[in-house]
């Protein structure tokens, strides 16, 4: 009886070791998994943070494009309400001042680049239709270059001259048209 007594002892105390081992491989086991659940949990953190500046910064990107496409649409306004008045001064030169400006592009070697023409009207009173121009050429340096003038003007070098100091082109476009009156009246 003492010997089975003994047998069950032991088998009772390797019972007890085994389950021993089983509880510190399950600790350890723990441990290693509660480690990794705190790396997850700090990721997370880590991620949740960054998906909020993410978000700030998304925030703050839509409120400049916001802003941007405000600018660009009242800017568009003001371009369009400048185009309706340039139009509208276009009108008057045009009907009350017999004025049109065209562009035109130099092909030579000599005239290159784009020149601005004046043609005058309702300059001869026997013949308001008859045209009186004078082309504009601007230098690379910035100044106005008078390309050619029909009919030809004699005092034309003077109110070059005159439009290079003062870079008054309405001045220098009245100067022309009254010259281009005195010629046509004389």
């Amino acid at each position: 009886m003492c010997l089975k007594k003994c047998k069950d002892d032991e088998m009772l105390f390797e019972t007890i070791q085994t389950f021993k081992i089983d509880l510190e491989q399950k600790n350890s086991s723990l441990k290693e998994k509660q480690h990794d659940i705190s790396e997850v949990i700090s990721e997370i953190q880590q991620k949740e943070m960054q998906k909020d500046e993410i978000i700030q910064k998304i925030e703050k990107l839509k409120e400049e494009q916001a802003k941007r496409k405000e600018l660009i649409v009242s800017q568009n306004k003001a371009n369009k309400d400048r185009l309706r008045n340039l139009q509208k001064a276009r009108l008057v030169f045009q009907d009350h001042l017999g004025m049109e400006i065209r562009t035109i592009l130099g092909k030579t070697q000599l005239v290159k680049g784009e020149k601005l023409q004046f043609v005058f009207r309702n300059i001869n009173p026997s013949d308001q239709e008859s045209a009186y121009v004078v082309t504009l050429g601007i230098k690379e340096d910035g100044a106005y270059q008078i390309v050619s003038s029909d009919p030809v003007l004699e005092c034309l070098p003077a109110l070059e001259s005159r439009l290079q100091e003062t870079n008054n082109l309405p001045a220098f476009l009245a100067n022309v048209r009254k010259e281009f009156i005195s010629q046509a009246r004389s």
